[in-house]
């Protein structure tokens, strides 16, 4: 009898960590390595953010808390809804997990059975699969074409709604694209969605904050409120807020999802961190000034990485709405051959051969359901994103 439960079989260990740890390794071997895969704001957690939990240790503020967040960030998380997105939550209406990702994974846990369907527009960020199929459901792709800015398209989601649809999961800016979705291209998605009462939405927001060229960002239930009863609006400080490793998210929705989620999260790992906590209350009630000025560094990078990629023969690349990811398009290179005789013929290829002869990793488009594509995130210095873009063209013209 195996140890491991089958269950296990059906998911797979995350792509972007793996492309990182191999990174590290190659960079431990002697190796110069730029990675280029982590989603990661390179810029430090602002200074009164930290203050604040440096308070929160002086004044013993260190004990258990309620389940999912303290009374101080469920108040300031009703604040920062109310404030920025039009929406109305009561502290009831609110859960604080380790992160987006246990949120995600709490609510996909306490709602699916098995042979639900979660509707997944690819390109998708690498979790979202995995954790429905751990949790018993079955995850059905569409795929957005870049012609359309890698968007769902409503013809596309009326089409994939079957009666076994429980959720759809809507990232908005996305990882891995950076696409974003206008109010106009949101409303003509939560119009089918209004259609069909038995679907429920997850809308993935933690990039809000980064979007370009004066873009606007929404979310389902500020466009269409009727849906506020059956959407979940996650949010967190990881991206934001340079707080990835403080691993607070929160996300706010109807009163009987939240409470079986405080249930299952009261069985798995209790509260988050309460100095986390005393942290995050900071970055959503403190200064917010600073945000603009990281996201001008932001766009600066994204029009850089762009326009050197566009230079390379052969690859081509969306300018993004958001986040801080593009996604180029690599086919054109398949069939080619590196110097040593090895044939690009996937994206996989391609990725290896980009982190092993110019020792840049970049994550291939499969990890993130598409294909002929690969990430690179320019959450990093300009100087790293020169070199990194430099040995990625020099790559690619060896190959004949």
């Amino acid at each position: 009898m195996s140890l491991i439960a089958e269950r296990m079989h059906a998911i797979k260990p995350s792509p972007t960590i793996a492309v990182t740890t191999k990174a590290a390794e190659l960079k431990a071997a002697g190796k110069d390595v730029i990675g280029l895969g982590a989603g990661e704001p390179d810029f430090d957690t602002p200074d009164h953010i930290k203050a604040a939990a440096k308070r929160a240790m002086d004044t013993g503020d260190t004990k258990y808390t309620a389940v999912d967040g303290t009374p101080a960030l469920k108040k300031a998380i009703c604040d920062k809804f109310r404030r920025e997105n039009g929406l109305e939550y009561a502290p009831a209406n609110i859960t604080v997990g380790t992160g987006g990702k246990q949120v995600i994974f709490n609510a996909l846990l306490a709602t699916l059975n098995a042979g639900d369907e979660v509707i997944i527009p690819a390109p998708y960020w690498v979790s979202y699969p995995d954790i429905a199929l751990l949790a018993g459901g079955i995850p059905v792709f569409i795929s957005c074409a870049a012609e359309n800015g890698f968007k769902l398209q409503p013809a596309d989601l009326e089409a994939a709604i079957t009666p076994k649809t429980k959720w759809l999961i809507l990232n908005s800016p996305s990882n891995p694209t950076g696409g974003a979705y206008t109010q106009a291209e949101m409303k003509a998605l939560t119009d089918i969605l209004l259609k069909h009462p038995h679907v429920h939405i997850m809308s993935d927001d933690i990039y809000e904050h980064i979007v370009y060229d004066g873009f606007t960002f929404c979310t389902p239930a500020q466009v269409e409120p009727q849906l506020n009863d059956r959407t979940l609006t996650i949010n967190g400080v990881s991206k934001a807020y340079a707080m990835t490793g403080w691993r607070i998210g929160y996300a706010g929705g109807p009163v009987e999802l939240i409470k079986a989620i405080a249930k299952l999260q009261s069985q798995s790992t209790s509260n988050p961190c309460s100095i986390a906590q005393a942290a995050a209350v900071e970055a959503l009630n403190g200064p917010q000034d600073f945000l603009q000025e990281w996201v001008e560094v932001f766009k600066k990078r994204r029009n850089f990485v762009v326009d050197r990629l566009n230079a390379i023969p052969d690859i081509q690349c969306n300018r993004p709405e958001g986040a801080f990811y593009v996604f180029p398009k690599c086919s054109d290179l398949f069939g080619r051959k590196a110097p040593d005789g090895t044939v690009i013929d996937n994206g996989n290829a391609l990725a290896t051969y980009l982190l092993e002869h110019a020792l840049v990793a970049v994550v291939p488009g499969i990890a993130f359901g598409a294909e002929p594509f690969f990430r690179i995130s320019y959450a990093t210095s300009d100087k790293t994103l020169d070199t990194a873009l430099t040995r990625i063209a020099d790559a690619v013209a060896k190959l004949s």
